[in-house]
């Protein structure tokens, strides 16, 4: 639909800038990508706990999360796939202009989808992670039994097996979780956060 002439952007007196200031460290987007069971919620959740540790304020949208609520009216074929990613893509901008460091754990199987994301932001702000498993690997870790419904014919439209995942091409950062631990992954992720400058307080 188009936008009402009569909706305008209200500016406020407290800039991003301000607010990172506060917080003594850069706001960023950390957009964890790969297929189910490659470890992208694990990873979040310790990293999340890593930063709080080193005085980051931060939040986390899990993919399940945002489906109990936010967009808990939207299935999963290609295009609700796609308004699923843009409305949180959008929260996610929010809460960078809020001074947080967000941490996202989606599937987000289209690159397409991932760059308007990516665009949404400020240079530097959007932090793409390829959490990089092969389909055997997640398929025998299989935490939700999703697998065991496809193989079963219960389950149609699954990323990776009947329905597509485009890997990243240049992401900032890939964690391979085939063969590292998840606190090797973590520490990867802090390291290049800390060369890049993010956390200034650190």
């Amino acid at each position: 639909m188009p936008e009402s002439e009569n909706i305008k952007w209200h500016y406020s007196k407290v800039t991003k800038e301000h607010r990172r200031r506060l917080n003594n460290h850069k706001s960023a987007v950390i957009w964890f990508t790969g297929l189910s069971g490659s470890g992208k919620s694990t990873i979040s959740v310790e990293l999340e706990k890593e930063l709080h540790h080193l005085g980051v304020r931060t939040y986390r949208l899990d993919g399940d999360n945002i489906r109990h609520g936010l967009n808990k009216d939207l299935g999963f074929g290609p295009e609700e796939r796609k308004e699923n990613i843009r409305r949180i893509g959008e929260v996610s901008k929010l809460m960078a202009d809020a001074g947080l460091v967000v941490l996202t754990a989606f599937i987000s199987p289209y690159r397409a989808d991932r760059d308007d994301v990516r665009n949404l932001m400020e240079h530097g702000e959007f932090i793409e992670v390829f959490v990089d498993a092969s389909i055997e690997t997640c398929e025998l870790r299989d935490p939700k039994g999703l697998y065991k419904k496809v193989r079963a014919g219960k389950l149609t439209g699954f990323t990776g097996i009947d329905a597509p995942y485009e890997a990243p091409v240049k992401p900032e950062i890939t964690v391979s979780t085939d063969v590292e631990s998840i606190e090797k992954s973590v520490q990867t992720i802090i390291s290049y956060l800390r060369m890049k400058g993010y956390l200034i307080s650190d």
